[in-house]
């Protein structure tokens, strides 16, 4: 099991994103939760809400959700960072093999 994260501009393009990955069988959830955010963007310091996106899923579809991050996000540089999670309950990864194909 791998955590993809990233962060949308808002809750909207989160679902929607958040849809789409769960539709095309490509994680088993899809976490979202406010966040705020700083960073430097062109120069210039930056302070926004934002929100925070927890994709459960298997390694080999890491590549399928990064490109479906990139055609469907508003950000033109969007944060894709995975995770490998050390271990997993069994009832949960049973229940994660029916979800992603």
């Amino acid at each position: 099991m791998i955590f993809i994260y990233t962060t949308c501009r808002d809750a909207e393009e989160a679902k929607k994103i958040g849809r789409l990955i769960i539709e095309k069988k490509m994680a088993s959830c899809v976490n979202t939760w406010p966040v705020e955010s700083m960073y430097n963007w062109e120069g210039e310091f930056q302070n926004h809400s934002e929100v925070g996106m927890y994709i459960k899923t298997v390694e080999k579809k890491l590549q399928n959700i990064e490109d479906l991050l990139h055609q469907n996000h508003s950000y033109s540089v969007p944060c894709v960072a995975a995770t490998a999670v050390y271990r997993i309950n069994r009832p949960y990864k049973e229940w994660m093999a029916t979800c992603i194909e």
